[in-house]
């Protein structure tokens, strides 16, 4: 692990002019420099590079970031691994915290495991390319699939000889141990003692990590021995380096262009992938026959939340697009299906087609998940039991999804296309979620006449529809202003005086009302600049920006990316001819930031109100039977009305009835 201090040494030494230039020509733009996007095409140069303030951004794609951030999106590294690359480019050394002897030892036989794939590997590939029978068998099975010389080389394919003791026998003659030979799976020992080769004979495909390693390997049987195998592929088996789980195909080549289409389409198989790519759609990869982890779509996560499924038009292709879809709408992927005509895989689809022709049918064949779920349940179903099974099926995946706003409209346009009352659909949405809350706390999950029906009381957390944009301008304020006093000599009720900072005073008023953000990051950045308000000189804007956690980083660039250029107010304040001027317009600058938080702290109060107000009403349609809960809820909505224009008032709005 680096060390703190090298972090640090690397953070001050990294000149964000100097490495964007390694990848983008930059020219003068008054204090700030500016060339073209490195993330998306684009003639006219928006991409601006601020050397005071150690940052760059697009405002075309909005990318961007601190040096570490830039070397991740355009490199498509991790954090630890962008910060060794700029520790190369700057000739700093580094510092490894001591580690203990297990971690010791466990970091060895890893890199040990790692150096052996990597061997063999190569060896699989000089084979291939240089030995008789690779050239003669190999060779010619890849050609006979399509493949052409280059994509060969870019996926680094390879072939073992029939001969099960020569890996072994070469590996050991180099020096590379039993042990490591075992442990990574390459060869296994019979009941004899004997080391023998797992993949002989066969067509080899590296599992290549997102950092570049070699972790396993998938070898299949040649399509002239494939008839009565029960087996055409061998994979490497599980290890400390290899969780199939844990892997996707083809994303070592394909996570810059994941990156920069800001899409992915998930395939299932290496044959798809290598010829998909080869296509020229090289955004794309495969699960190789899996179910979809959460591993897997975390990996995605980081360079994409737009997930394309892509699979065959038969049965098999059918249920494939089922496995993993609420998996992937509850970790917040935006997901498309799209269905090949039958007879058609991705990989004979992409022999036949030009990447144009490809890209034109997904674009006019993808729908989205609901839309797939609806038709492939219910087309021409007319039993009403199975009917009623289905849409619960539809409605559970609506219910997984993040995005209130999507969620809705998912809902709306499924009660559309089924023609049932949206209020039922929304009723037993509420339900599931509340039984997958009881789960998820590990307790009991109610009977649906017991199902708890009250709303969220106000002082209770926000709900998921919280409108963004509120929390999202607070937040901006706490990033760029979070230090500044807005109101000094504030005593408590015992007599002690304090000075309350932007970031204080937001976090004062929702703590007192138990009100918190609904995006947990919002939450953590408004904590982090109180904790820090009593360090002296404190900036955060500054703090975030560098701050060591990449997400919070990109969003506080984001949010201040206006200060490339001088505020109005900054401007006025250079512009003071005198102090008593500096110091009159200082404070009138200070005052307009009150008001602006004041102001978004009542917005705030009153999006939730208004949401509540919306949820009571939803409540008190559905219980026109149940007198004595009818009624608690209309005291319920009168109480909040009354709440509602007390904030209207204040807002300087009109009272609503």
């Amino acid at each position: 692990m680096i060390d703190r201090q090298t972090v640090e040494k690397i953070k001050e030494a990294a000149n964000i002019v100097d490495v964007v230039s390694e990848f983008v020509t930059l020219r003068k733009s008054g204090s700030n420099y500016k060339g073209l996007c490195p993330f998306h095409n684009e003639k006219t140069p928006s991409f601006y590079v601020s050397p005071a303030r150690g940052t760059c951004h697009c405002f075309g794609c909005g990318k961007g970031g601190n040096s570490i951030g830039f070397i991740m999106e355009h490199e498509q590294m991790s954090y630890p691994e962008a910060l060794r690359w700029l520790a190369s480019k700057y000739h700093i050394e580094i510092q490894e915290r001591e580690l203990s002897d297990e971690e010791r030892r466990e970091q060895s036989e890893r890199e040990s495991m790692f150096i052996v794939n990597e061997w063999a590997n190569s060896y699989f590939q000089e084979l291939l390319h240089n030995h008789v029978d690779g050239v003669a068998v190999g060779m010619q099975y890849y050609r006979s699939r399509g493949f052409r010389d280059d994509t060969i080389r870019r996926f680094q394919l390879g072939f073992d000889l029939t001969d099960r003791r020569s890996l072994p026998a070469t590996a050991l003659g180099k020096g590379y141990k039993e042990e490591f030979l075992i442990k990574t799976g390459l060869c296994y020992k019979t009941d004899r003692g004997e080391l023998i080769d797992r993949f002989a004979g066969r067509v080899i495909f590296p599992w290549i990590g997102v950092s570049g390693k070699v972790v396993g390997f998938s070898a299949r049987v040649l399509d002239s021995r494939t008839k009565g195998v029960n087996q055409k592929y061998v994979n490497s088996p599980e290890s400390e380096i290899y969780h199939k789980d844990h892997e996707l195909y083809g994303i070592y080549q394909a996570k810059k262009s994941i990156a920069k289409e800001d899409r992915v389409y998930m395939v299932e198989g290496q044959a798809d992938v290598i010829s998909m790519s080869q296509c020229g759609i090289e955004n794309v990869v495969a699960n190789s026959g899996t179910a979809l982890s959460i591993h897997q779509i975390h990996m995605l996560h980081r360079f994409t939340s737009n997930i394309t499924l892509l699979y065959d038009g038969d049965a098999a292709g059918i249920h494939a697009a089922l496995r993993g879809t609420d998996m992937l709408l509850q970790e917040g992927m935006n997901l498309k299906i799209v269905l090949l005509p039958d007879g058609n895989d991705p990989d004979s689809f992409a022999r036949n087609h030009t990447a144009s022709d490809f890209k034109t049918y997904i674009e006019e064949n993808q729908v989205d998940f609901i839309q797939f779920k609806t038709d492939l349940l219910l087309k021409n179903e007319r039993d009403p039991a199975k009917r009623a099974e289905a849409i619960d099926s539809i409605v559970q995946s609506i219910s997984v999804v993040l995005n209130p706003i999507l969620r809705d409209t998912y809902l709306h346009d499924c009660a559309q296309r089924i023609g049932i009352s949206e209020s039922t659909l929304i009723s037993q949405m509420n339900r599931m979620i509340r039984n997958n809350q009881e789960r998820q706390r590990g307790g009991q999950v109610p009977a649906p006449e017991q199902a708890p029906t009250a709303p969220p009381r106000p002082q209770q957390a926000l709900p998921v529809q919280q409108a963004d944009k509120v929390e999202q301008m607070l937040v901006q304020l706490v990033i760029r202003s979070g230090e500044q006093i807005i109101f000094p000599n504030v005593e408590d009720e015992n007599g002690k005086v304090y000075n309350l900072s932007v970031a204080q005073y937001i976090h004062y008023n929702l703590s007192a009302d138990g009100l918190k953000f609904h995006d947990e990051l919002f939450n953590r950045i408004l904590q982090e600049a109180v904790d820090h308000q009593a360090a002296g000189g404190f900036k955060a804007e500054d703090y975030f920006v560098h701050h060591p956690d990449i997400d919070i980083s990109r969003l506080a660039v984001d949010m201040s990316v206006d200060r490339y250029q001088l505020t109005g107010e900054d401007k006025e304040l250079q512009a003071a001819r005198n102090e008593d001027e500096r110091k009159m317009k200082e404070t009138n600058r200070l005052t307009a930031l009150r008001n602006q938080v004041q102001h978004l702290i009542l917005d705030f109060r009153m999006d939730y109100v208004e949401q509540h107000l919306k949820d009571l009403k939803r409540e008190i349609s559905q219980s026109a039977g149940d007198a004595g809960k009818l009624s608690r809820l209309l005291r319920e909505f009168q109480e909040t009305q009354l709440i509602r224009n007390r904030l209207a008032k204040e807002l300087g709005n009109d009272i609503i009835v």
